[in-house]
């Protein structure tokens, strides 16, 4: 089965987005929402969920040696989060430009992070930084049958 959604990812040009707890917070899902589909995304799979502590530190266990992993992980389970895999010809590429710079200051205007985000470490949203990182990061928060 895993072999399955891996290839239906790849070969369909998704990729995978979190608004995380401080989008929620702030109110700001159906702005960043309007903003990914106003730019030619469409969203075929989306929750509304929160992460416990061990999805988290699974989720980004890449930055488990980073002396902000324990941050980063009571930041993201702090509230919920809309985990949602998006639709596009050239997806992953094409949303990392729409999200703009992790550090907001340094995001270029009219990004999602230039008008969202509140500092580097609560910035708004997060995006697959590759093909095979969207796979997992789909894979983690969506089983097939919920990805349209």
């Amino acid at each position: 089965m895993q072999k399955f959604i891996y290839l239906d990812i790849m070969v369909t040009n998704k990729t995978f987005t979190m608004l995380k707890p401080d989008s929620v917070e702030n109110g700001n899902i159906g702005a960043i929402l309007e903003k990914i589909t106003a730019s030619g995304f469409r969203i075929v799979a989306m929750k509304l969920t929160q992460l416990t502590n061990t999805d988290a530190e699974a989720f980004y266990a890449v930055h488990k040696e980073r002396p902000f992993f324990g941050e980063l992980v009571k930041y993201m389970t702090r509230g919920p989060i809309v985990a949602a895999i998006l639709e596009k010809e050239n997806a992953v590429q094409d949303f990392r430009t729409l999200i703009g710079a992790t550090n907001p200051a340094e995001a270029a205007k009219g990004t999602i992070r230039n008008m969202f985000a509140e500092s580097i470490s609560q910035n708004a949203v997060h995006g697959s930084d590759s093909n095979e990182n969207a796979v997992v990061e789909s894979m983690f928060h969506f089983s097939q049958r919920e990805i349209f």
